[in-house]
């Protein structure tokens, strides 16, 4: 059921399986055992469930079976806008094992279903080919890749894996609640389209891939300290996909009207999180600073010299190293 060339990029490397206990992360578990890919799993338990509780004992117990490492996070009570603040404890959990045991990939369940709902739910936003295409199977992090190897597979085709062999798996009852957009998205729409145009679906896929591949110009990131820049490609759609994807690393979704402002916009901060400064040929994504630092009167003059974006010199002055790079860089222009 794995693809030979996901196999290729995971055989013999340090692999870290995000791992839950429902049907999606458990057949990936088995097939990856199936394979004789080295992996260790971890999980992470919201405490919202009772059954979360038994997730945790079943991800220890299958860990323990087949000598693996399971880690374990204990997530803080979350008060508001549950899916966003759950992945984002979830990928910093990740993220920080990463760091920690030197894993190179990580590896994620997501399926042909979650591509498709995906899919659906940037249509009917306002989205083209390249936000359509949507999730990829390999997608680089910097310090790790990403990787989703049943990408190609169907949910249903799991299920019949795993009721073949018999594994046991959890249903996560949150997964009814049409209250969330992505699970009405899931139940009215893409579930009933994939049980009836399955196979045109996966060649739809397919096509988007390679055209994808041909439309969007794949844009090097650089970093120094929290700093991200890149040279522009004079091309502003492919631009505002290489910030998108640069913001997803650090789990921030650009909104529509975000996505939107970057079009016509030289400055603008994202969710009180990020600034994004498009600057004579050059991207520069930081931290927002909202507070006013006290700034010599020599740093002022040399930002004014540069014509330095002015929400941007708070990062830059607290920054050395980040404000040497782009005096460098517009040094230049």
């Amino acid at each position: 059921m794995l693809e030979n060339k996901t196999l290729l990029k995971i055989k013999d490397k340090k692999n870290l399986l995000a791992f839950s206990g429902g049907a999606d992360s458990t057949a990936l578990f088995f097939l990856l055992l199936k394979h004789n890919i080295p992996f260790d799993i971890a999980i992470v338990n919201y405490g919202v469930r009772e059954q979360s509780k038994e997730e945790v004992a079943y991800a220890q117990e299958l860990a323990k079976t087949h000598n693996l490492k399971c880690h374990i996070f204990n997530a803080p009570k979350i008060e508001q806008n549950f899916e966003a603040a759950a992945r984002e404890i979830r990928y910093n959990f990740f993220e920080e094992l990463i760091l920690k045991y030197k894993y190179e990939n990580l590896l994620t369940a997501h399926h042909l279903g979650d591509r498709f709902e995906w899919m659906l739910m940037q249509f009917c936003k306002g989205a083209g080919c390249a936000e359509i295409a949507g999730m990829q199977k390999e997608q680089n992090r910097g310090i790790y890749t990403l990787i989703r190897p049943l990408l190609h597979l169907d949910k249903k085709e799991l299920l019949a894996y795993l009721h073949a062999d018999e594994k046991i798996y959890f249903e996560d009852e949150s997964n009814l609640d049409e209250d969330i957009k992505r699970n009405a998205f899931r139940h009215n729409y893409s579930l009933p389209l994939l049980e009836k145009y399955l196979g045109g679906i996966k060649k739809s896929f397919e096509y988007l891939d390679e055209d994808r591949s041909q439309l969007v110009e794949e844009i090097e990131i650089k970093t120094v300290e929290e700093l991200a820049y890149f040279k522009s490609s004079q091309n502003r759609r492919a631009d505002i996909f290489a910030i998108d994807k640069y913001l997803k690393s650090k789990l921030y979704m650009l909104s529509a009207n975000e996505r939107e402002l970057l079009k016509t916009e030289i400055t603008i901060v994202a969710g009180r999180k990020f600034l994004v400064v498009q600057d004579r040929g050059f991207v520069f994504i930081a931290p927002f600073l909202q507070e006013k630092a006290e700034m010599p009167h020599k740093f002022k003059e040399e930002c004014r010299v540069l014509k330095i974006e002015p929400k941007l010199r708070p990062y830059l002055y607290k920054n050395q190293k980040a404000f040497l790079k782009v005096k460098e860089l517009l040094a230049t222009v």
